[in-house]
Formats: C-alpha cells, structure tokens, sequence
C-alpha cells in the first residue's frame, strides 16, 4: 500500500542525486487544500551566520508525460 499525504502534512528527504549546488539538499512534498505540491529545499546561512532553509514549492507532476508532451489520463481536444 502506498504512503498517502495527509492534509497539511508533508516531509522532506535528503536528495542522494544532488550534484551540484543548483540542485536542493532536500526534496518532498506537502498536501494543502487537496493540492499535492512538491517541495525542494535549500541549506543556507544569513549574513549573521545563522543557518535556515530556503524552500520553494511548485504543484506535483501526478500524471507521467507522453511522447507527444501530454499528460497521460488528460482529456485530449479531439
């Protein structure tokens, strides 16, 4: 059985693939109105030298993409 968010839950893992420093130290998701989004997040310091993470979030890609650039399970305009 698959993990599935809660509502105004969500967790962030260490990212294992991260290559370079454009790439988040962290990645997850969160679930807020029923909206799955996914999380990355960066490790950084204030000019004060305090540490704090810097997190973006953007809707989850739920459906796989095509050949032809269109999400599988979508309706089509023919």
């Amino acid at each position: 059985m698959a993990y599935e968010l809660k509502e105004m839950q969500g967790s962030l893992f260490k990212n294992s693939k991260k290559t370079t420093e454009l790439q988040p130290d962290y990645t997850g998701k969160i679930k807020v109105n029923g909206v799955e989004l996914q999380l990355s997040a960066w490790v950084a310091k204030t000019k004060a030298g305090e540490t704090y993470l810097n997190i973006k979030a953007k809707e989850a890609n739920t459906g796989s993409i095509d050949n032809f650039g269109a999400k599988s399970g979508t309706d089509l305009p023919f």
